[in-house]
């Protein structure tokens, strides 16, 4: 179960809510506010039963009006495939129809369309249209997330093709260029796994995790951090505080602590805010945090911070923030 919130933390849900929110909108008002309005259809839309009364009244109109025969035959065509069964039903039971003139409008439709060149098998009008119509809607539908996923690639990539390097770049290559510390060099077993990552101002939806897997392979959970809190208004989102979490397979709750920054950690406002959230960190140079679950540990290293500097309070938010992820299995 933790390791499917964790899962969920990491998707972009305002993309997918605006996506089904606006799909939601698009059915009512499609189908209750100004619904499509089905009009001038032909006779192949028809119940059996009504289409068969339909020929039956085609066939007294021929009778009497046996100079328009062309109307004659347009009516046949207009009932499509349900035409030849209508018009069985009516040779087996004629009703107020004179049996020979059935016989006759049936051997002149016989006659004409033998003679006319052979066209593709019509299939039925309605089924086509239905089929139009869940074409369209799957368009929409492919079209809207197509959308989504290329707003949220922006987001994520935006001016990459112009050689601008965004936030989420720099941020990858600073954590590429920072040096891990030798854990062995300095008596300790060497971690499980050690990730560095780095948070720059400017991205937004930064929210990284990782595995927590053996060397056979075994999973065993998972680490991660993200944005927690911000402050100000406007673009780009200030963060004051950074939520670092570790999920063990092995315990049934997530160990989560907060990094805050100094200005942050001595707001009384922001620290009643975050408190639900876990154990509250002021942000150092160097500073070292623990986390612990039933089975891991891990051990998280401000390797290197930098504040913005601007209109808010000195030391309120970070412009970059590095931080050293290691995970050992904990000691009984």
């Amino acid at each position: 179960m933790q390791f499917v919130v964790a899962f969920l933390k990491k998707l972009p849900w305002v993309p997918i809510a605006l996506f089904f929110v606006g799909l939601a909108l698009g059915l009512v008002w499609a189908w209750k506010i100004d619904p499509v309005e089905f009009v001038d259809a032909d006779p192949s839309y028809l119940r059996p039963d009504l289409q068969e009364d339909y020929l039956r009244m085609t066939i007294d109109s021929y009778s009497l009006h046996p100079e328009d025969r062309n109307l004659a035959v347009d009516r046949w065509k207009g009932l499509g495939v349900g035409a030849q069964q209508a018009f069985s039903k009516i040779q087996s039971n004629p009703g107020n129809l004179n049996p020979a003139i059935v016989q006759n409008y049936g051997e002149y439709i016989t006659n004409v369309l033998s003679s006319e060149p052979q066209q593709p098998a019509d299939t039925g009008t309605g089924t086509s249209m239905t089929r139009q119509l869940v074409l369209g809607f799957a368009l929409v539908a492919l079209a809207v997330l197509a959308a989504v996923g290329f707003i949220y690639y922006r987001r994520l990539f935006s001016k990459r093709g112009s050689g601008e390097i965004t936030p989420t770049m720099q941020a990858v290559e600073i954590s590429r260029k920072a040096e891990k510390t030798d854990f062995e060099q300095l008596g300790l077993a060497p971690p499980i796994t050690q990730t560095m990552t780095t948070y720059v101002l400017g991205d937004d939806l930064y929210d990284e995790s990782f595995s927590i897997d053996t060397q056979a392979g075994e999973f065993m959970g998972e680490y991660g951090v993200g944005v927690s809190e911000s402050i100000g208004v406007g673009e780009p989102k200030k963060v004051t505080a950074l939520e670092i979490w570790l999920f063990d397979k092995n315990d049934i709750k997530t160990a989560t602590k907060v990094l805050m920054s100094a200005h942050a950690f001595n707001d009384p406002s922001i620290r009643a805010r975050l408190e639900p959230k876990g154990e509250l960190v002021a942000v150092e140079p160097q500073a070292q945090v623990l986390l612990e679950t039933a089975t891991l540990q891990l051990l998280a290293t401000v390797v290197d911070l930098e504040y913005g500097r601007g209109a808010m309070p000195a030391d309120s938010y970070f412009e970059r923030i590095t931080l050293e992820l290691a995970i050992w299995p904990r000691q009984a």
